[in-house]
């Protein structure tokens, strides 16, 4: 038997881990220990190790980074493999592409799902484990970090080649892990189109389908004996030492490969709680981890509850897409137009076109490069 673990999101910036002096036992003895009873761990690295003076990207939301410090913190923590397919990879531009694989390179830290152009980004990566080869194919919805034919960056989620790399890998390995980075932040549930998506890629081979991004936990389904994970949640995102129960708990999970059979075990944790450090949960919070996690799955293997839910949360208000289709640029306008106290400038017939625009596949291509000659 084969044991795989794969864990979530990885982002250590915080003094306590980017210094020269790292003080790890307490912090990663744990999961050190977990990892051990691994053949091979692979964790979301959801930021570039930033070597030189790079810059930030133009973007919307943080640009992140760490340094080579985290190298060590993998080391340490047994972890022999990375996923770079996120929506943070590429912060920090061609620099921090470069910085990234050239640190994991010198460090022997195996990688998937990033590289210097699409071609490198897009490629399986294969592990031999215990005579028997494991295919690892990595990609993330489309962000601001995703590779080009001449752009570093990520691999991106694209249904159709994604196909072919699982066709292609059945050729070669005896274990298809396929590990997407999408969903929607702070959302605990996947959409229904992740369900479907995921689902598909079961039925064209993949032998488990893993999910990160959403920096909450979600839950898990087995689909054809195969489990798909919806959500891992944080293995480590130390800024703020953040209070929310679903931002500071986690799981990871252990693949078992044996012969035909795909097995798993969660192991769940809780993650810079009042200090940057990982602890499985114990006692009663592991027993209201699994009351809240039972309740996930009952709403994800259920169809009409899943649209229901997901339909209830797109109708919340939604103040960032309200204020883009408004002409108000400064926050006292923005505020004034919140209290309704200004106009809204979208018509219904401008809401229509807009709608087409983004809904037809052509039109919505025409869009984003109209969009991409403004910000270049």
């Amino acid at each position: 038997m084969i044991k795989i673990n794969i864990a979530g999101d990885f982002v250590p910036f915080n003094k306590y881990y980017t210094n020269n002096e790292i003080d790890m036992p307490d912090a990663l003895d744990e999961l050190a220990a977990i990892n051990q009873t691994c053949d091979y761990n692979i964790v979301n690295l959801e930021c570039p190790i930033v070597l030189s003076s790079a810059k930030p990207i133009d973007k919307i939301g943080p640009a992140l980074k760490t340094n080579e410090n985290a190298v060590k913190v993998l080391q340490y923590a047994h972890f022999g493999g990375v996923t770079l397919s996120n929506n943070h990879f590429y912060d920090y531009g061609e620099q921090g592409v470069k910085d990234t694989l050239d640190a994991l390179g010198r460090h022997g830290i195996d990688h998937v799902g990033g590289g210097i152009n699409l071609l490198e980004a897009s490629k399986t990566f294969y592990k031999k484990i215990k005579e028997k080869t494991i295919a690892f194919i990595n990609c993330s919805e489309h962000e601001f970090s995703i590779a080009a034919v001449d752009k570093g960056g990520a691999n991106p989620l694209d249904v159709i080649t994604q196909f072919y790399e699982i066709k292609k890998a059945k050729e070669k390995a005896d274990y298809i892990i396929l590990i997407v980075h999408g969903g929607i932040e702070h959302f605990c549930y996947p959409s229904p189109r992740m369900k479907k998506t995921y689902r598909f890629f079961i039925d064209a081979g993949a032998d488990a389908v893993i999910n990160h991004h959403q920096h909450y936990y979600s839950g898990f389904e087995i689909y054809k004996n195969k489990p798909i994970v919806y959500g891992l949640g944080n293995l480590l995102f130390d800024t703020g030492l953040n209070s929310s129960i679903y931002w500071n708990t986690g799981y990871m999970i252990h693949l078992l490969l044996d012969g035909s059979q795909v097995d798993y075990r969660i192991i769940p944790y809780q993650q810079s709680k009042g200090k940057a450090k990982i602890s499985k949960l114990k006692g009663t919070e592991l027993q209201s981890f699994h009351e809240r996690l039972e309740k996930l799955n009952a709403v994800i293997g259920d169809d009409n509850q899943l649209e229901k839910t997901y339909q209830r949360f797109l109708l919340q208000k939604n103040s960032v897409n309200e204020n883009l289709l408004t002409p108000y640029s400064s926050k006292y306008l923005t505020y004034a137009y919140s209290k309704g106290l200004l106009p809204s400038f979208i018509s219904k017939k401008k809401a229509l076109i807009l709608l087409n625009r983004i809904e037809c596949e052509s039109h919505r291509e025409r869009l984003i490069a109209y969009l991409k000659t403004i910000i270049k």
